[in-house]
């Protein structure tokens, strides 16, 4: 279990301390440079929820934007928040706070309720069974269909908010919000990117809202921590590679190994993925 341990850490690149504002100054850098290496790439649109991360890599590259036309003088340069509610969501005043200290360029509302509903009746017309936790994954991917079509709309690439400490576990939708062009905060655990929310001086109740994928009807606003039955403070301890409780180590590798699919484009015969 010890190499399996080195393995995660080394995969994950989690560093045991940061300084806050060199991460940020690197994350908007990293979008900067993705944007210039793609001429024809002018925008950048993310999901807003109104929780940590989408907050963290909205601030990022609305930041990255901003500087892109300051610096070039064109104005083609825009982030476009996204509200994707299903129906009415009760955390909705928490993505417009989101939002508004983000300063978005642009903000889009489409309500995917229709689409997934419409989706699930033709798979029960065709004696296809919906699970509810289905159905949380047919909204994820509805999510990131309406992503890829503004972003096909205005010269975009869609901006993802894995971070390691997510990345870890496979704690996302496998083409759904696991389906993205760049991750600015992968390399970073739950309480790092904490600290660079913090040192942007966001709102202190976005950053401190208990996180929750809120896909599951049966299981409304489960939080994550139960669902992974491993708390964000024992999986950023062990990327840090601090010791945690036998438990926890077991549990983290646990999901590590049975997500490794999730981690990994399609799998070819040139693979050596089943060595």
């Amino acid at each position: 279990m010890a190499e399996l341990k080195k393995q995660i850490i080394e995969e994950m690149r989690v560093q045991p301390s940061i300084d806050p504002k060199i991460e940020i100054r690197k994350s908007v850098d990293f979008l900067k440079d993705y944007i210039k290496k793609y001429s024809f790439l002018k925008t950048l649109v993310l999901g807003i929820s109104g929780g940590q991360d989408s907050t963290l890599v909205g601030k990022l590259s609305q930041l990255a934007m901003t500087e892109l036309r300051e610096e070039t003088g064109d104005n083609e340069y825009q982030f476009i928040a996204v509200r994707l509610p299903y129906g009415e969501q009760a955390d909705e005043k928490d993505a417009m706070d989101a939002i508004e200290f983000i300063g978005a360029d642009k903000v889009v509302k489409v309500n995917v309720k229709p689409g997934v509903d419409a989706t699930v009746q033709t798979l029960e017309d065709s004696s296809t069974t919906v699970s509810d936790f289905v159905k949380g994954n047919i909204k994820a991917r509805q999510r990131m269909i309406i992503q890829y079509a503004i972003a096909g709309s205005h010269k975009g690439a869609v901006v993802g908010t894995d971070h390691s400490a997510e990345s870890v576990t496979g704690f996302y939708t496998k083409f759904g919000d696991g389906g993205t062009d760049i991750n600015p905060i992968f390399r970073l655990n739950k309480r790092q990117g904490k600290a660079l929310l913090k040192e942007l001086e966001a709102p202190k109740h976005l950053y401190e809202k208990i996180p929750t994928a809120d896909l599951e009807e049966d299981k409304p606003s489960l939080p994550d921590e139960k669902a992974l039955g491993v708390t964000y403070d024992q999986i950023d301890d062990y990327l840090e590679g601090k010791e945690v409780p036998a438990e926890a180590a077991q549990k983290i590798e646990s999901w590590f190994v049975k997500t490794e699919h999730k981690r990994h484009l399609p799998i070819t015969i040139f693979d050596d993925f089943w060595k």
